[in-house]
Order: C-alpha cells, then structure tokens, then sequence
C-alpha cells in the first residue's frame, strides 16, 4: 500500500466521488492479498518505507508471475524480484514488458515510479572483482530505494595502496558497503580509517578453508574497529536496506529533494 494510493482514495471520498463505505472497501483491498501460495504484504512500504521485494530463489516461475500479476493489480510502486535468473526474467518480461534486468545485481525491477534522490550517497566497496555480484545487489538495491550511489569497486589489502588513495572518497558517503570475500579483511580497514557506519558483506569468494564466506562472516563479526555492522553472506540486498535506513536518517525527512 503506496501513501499515494491512501491519499487518492482519501481525496475521492472527501470530494463525495466516492461514499466512506466504498473508501473503507478500497482501504482493506490494499492491505494485502492471499493467493494461496503466498499472502501479499501491501502495507510494509507504509510501515517500513519500500514494498515487499519477491525473493525468487525455491519459487516456482509460475508462482514469481502470479504475485507479479497481483502485485501489477494491486499497487502502484516499483517491484523488485531479488536473485532473479534469466529464465525468471523473460518469464516476468511477458506480463509487464517494461520489466529490466539488472544482470550482475541478478535483480528483476519494474519501474512504475522514480526513485527519489537522496541529498547524501551511499559508497558500495569491494575487496576484489568477484565481489562484484553482491556489490551490484545492494548498489542496484539502495538506487531503486531513493540513494544516490557511488561505486569503488577491487580496493583490497593485497593492495591496500588503492584503497588509502580513495581516503578522501570514504569520507564523503554517509554510510559505507564493504563487501569482500576470502579473510574478508577490508571492513576492519575502513572502520579503522574513517567515522562513517560501515556495513560489511562476506562474500562466498575464496578457496577450500574461506568455507563459502564462513572465514570471512566470522573475520567481519570479529573485527576489532569499531562502527561495523555485519549482514549475512552474500546478502547484498540486507545490505543495501540497512544502508537506506541509515542514510535517510543522516538526512533528516527522509534526505529526498
């Protein structure tokens, strides 16, 4: 349930287009939908500020397409598919052909409203180049959610040169993404460098003993720095929401022009 959509309904009934039981009946068809295999949240962008995202991982295409076609019905917001293959892509493309594919993020977004701008930006860093596909989720995410995102991406400590240039670049973003794999060192580095809150992505990049990111999850929670938050492995779109949060809240109202 967008704030718009209330708003019309609000206007209509207080313009006598509509009566109060029809508003009431307008009202309740927008809090959420069950479709039988999944119950349809239209109210979390009201109380959370962006819309119900559809996870699509262990979802059949069909059902993907059956809570799009809802969704399409229902709201009038932007929807995101998250983790989205291609085959979900071109399945979602043939009920709303506006559909894009942001093929690294592995995002599927339908954009039926802008984005907002936000006066302050998100800085999404990477250790390496494999960092890259968790990076493109949150970046990709926080700019459908309103922030203005900076990317400076293959900055590890196997060359902490590159990184100790870019200071300046730390400094200026309200909230820093470090995503890194292996030891997942990068976060730890940051936090020591600068006052920002750093959010720290472990990635599943590395050999036999990283664990599929387990070395770097657990090197992140243990990092002597102070400021650094941790999200689960690979989950650049938890990421990517915690990032919006904070970085509305550096702003004050919401940091939108």
């Amino acid at each position: 349930m967008e704030i718009m959509d209330i708003k019309r309904i609000i206007e209509l009934a207080v313009k006598g287009e509509i009566t109060s039981d029809d508003a009431l009946e307008h009202l309740k068809s927008l809090a959420g939908s069950d479709i039988g295999y999944a119950k349809i949240d239209y109210q979390r962008a009201l109380r959370n500020g962006f819309p119900e995202v559809i996870y699509c991982p262990g979802k059949r295409i069909e059902h993907i397409c059956g809570i799009v076609s809802d969704m399409l019905k229902k709201s009038t917001g932007n929807i995101i598919a998250s983790r989205a293959s291609q085959q979900v892509y071109e399945a979602v493309g043939e009920i709303a052909p506006e559909a894009v594919y942001y093929e690294v993020a592995k995002t599927v977004l339908i954009k039926r409203q802008e984005f907002g701008t936000s006066k302050g930006h998100i800085l999404v860093v990477t250790a390496g180049t494999a960092d890259i596909p968790a990076a493109e989720e949150a970046a990709v995410t926080a700019e459908i959610l309103g922030n203005r995102v900076e990317r400076l991406f293959d900055v590890g400590v196997a060359g902490i040169h590159r990184l100790l240039a870019k200071v300046d670049t730390l400094n200026k973003a309200n909230v820093i993404i470090v995503v890194a794999g292996m030891e997942g060192a990068l976060p730890s580095v940051v936090g020591g460098l600068v006052d920002k809150p750093v959010i720290a992505v472990p990635t599943s990049v590395g050999y036999g003993a990283s664990f599929n990111g387990l070395s770097a999850l657990l090197g992140m929670l243990n990092s002597c720095a102070s400021g650094i938050g941790v999200v689960n492995i690979d989950n650049g779109f938890g990421a990517a929401c915690l990032a919006n949060r904070i970085n509305k809240l550096c702003e004050g109202d919401h940091g939108y022009e």
